[in-house]
């Protein structure tokens, strides 16, 4: 079983495109938010996982199962899918709360990144340590 975090997400004119339903592009944005809320719970920030370092996304996939609409409120949920190394991968699963119907899926692949020197780095321990911790808490 995975440990699962939990964000909202409001749809707004914004997301919505000449079809009337989520533009293609938003599916990153609505995993961005929950990304950052799922950082910020575990004491980070998208600059800053520790020891000065930060994250940069080198891939990003998305399934789109079903149409979303304006004003839609959303349920992200993030997993850790992958820790190890340079590089975290979190995964990600849309629900409507509406109708509780799963409407995207998608996930985040991102390496440890130092914006000084402008290369990826190991994971930084406070991370490492700190989604254990999350992890465990099952």
């Amino acid at each position: 079983m995975q440990k699962i975090f939990t964000a909202p997400y409001a749809v707004t004119i914004g997301d919505i495109n000449y079809g009337g339903h989520l533009g293609n592009d938003r599916p990153l944005l609505i995993f961005q938010d929950a990304r950052i809320r799922f950082l910020q719970r575990l004491g980070f920030s998208e600059r800053n996982i520790g020891e000065g370092k930060g994250i940069v996304v080198v891939e990003a996939g998305c399934r789109y199962l079903r149409q979303v609409f304006l004003h839609d409120e959303l349920d992200v949920h993030v997993t850790i899918g992958e820790l190890e190394g340079k590089k975290c991968r979190l995964d990600y699963s849309v629900d409507r709360k509406g109708d509780g119907q799963k409407v995207l899926t998608g996930f985040t692949l991102m390496l440890a990144y130092d914006y000084d020197s402008r290369k990826a780095v190991a994971l930084p321990e406070p991370f490492l340590f700190n989604c254990r911790q999350w992890l465990s808490s099952l």
